[in-house]
């Protein structure tokens, strides 16, 4: 029997691989994650949430935001986590901004590179600093729909389902080994506003759940 598309529960989502009761386990030693974010930071909090109450074994050194207004610093202060401005406008190119941002995370020991809400291309000087350790989040079912305005385009294409995709960085923007996908159903009355906001829940699921398969991967490494 096929299911009325108006009676899809709007929440519902699918997400794989599955986030079971387990993958938050504390895994040792903890990943020093550095955090790059442009605006609202709501990704950043979700993880630092997450850490603070025991659910994520990882520590944040550091937050890196490149946008004056970013209310991603503040966020960061509430949780005691330093911030630094590298305003992308005061760099002469995208490679200068990444020597800085690569200078200020080795300072800090960061392990892994997290762009969460990075509105910014990465270069070559970022991707061979942290190799195969940046991971980026994307609000479509990559490879569909990749670069700026995704659910936009979703919503152009007037598929069904789109949804979040967190994955290794590579130069191409929004390429690379898929870490975890989630699936967001989308409504006959959904606007750009309603499907992000959908969609915005689900990545905080992702995130954390690939953070923990990276950390559980980390831990079999070291033991």
């Amino acid at each position: 029997m096929t299911a009325n598309p108006v009676s899809v529960n709007s929440n519902a989502c699918l997400i794989s691989p599955e986030i079971g009761k387990s993958s938050l386990a504390p895994a040792h030693p903890p990943l020093k994650l550095g955090i790059l974010a442009s605006g609202s930071g709501s990704n950043f909090e979700v993880i630092a949430r997450a850490i603070q109450n025991q659910q994520l074994n990882a520590q944040i050194p550091v937050l890196i935001y490149n946008n004056p207004e970013a209310k991603a610093a503040a966020r960061a202060e509430k949780y005691g986590i330093p911030s630094i401005l590298l305003n992308h406008r005061d760099c002469k190119s995208r490679e200068e901004l990444d020597t800085k941002i690569v200078k200020t995370f080795q300072e800090y020991d960061v392990e892994w590179v997290v762009m969460a809400g990075w509105m910014r291309i990465v270069t070559k000087v970022l991707l061979d600093a942290f190799p195969d350790r940046v991971i980026n989040i994307h609000p479509s079912i990559l490879p569909s729909f990749p670069g700026i305005r995704a659910v936009e385009q979703a919503l152009a294409a007037q598929v069904k389902i789109t949804g979040c995709t967190v994955h290794i960085a590579r130069l191409e923007v929004d390429s690379g080994p898929i870490l975890m996908q989630a699936a967001v159903p989308v409504l006959p009355d959904d606007t750009a506003e309603t499907l992000h906001a959908r969609i915005q829940v689900q990545e905080h699921k992702i995130m954390l759940g690939a953070i923990a398969l990276i950390a559980e991967s980390n831990r079999k490494y070291c033991d």
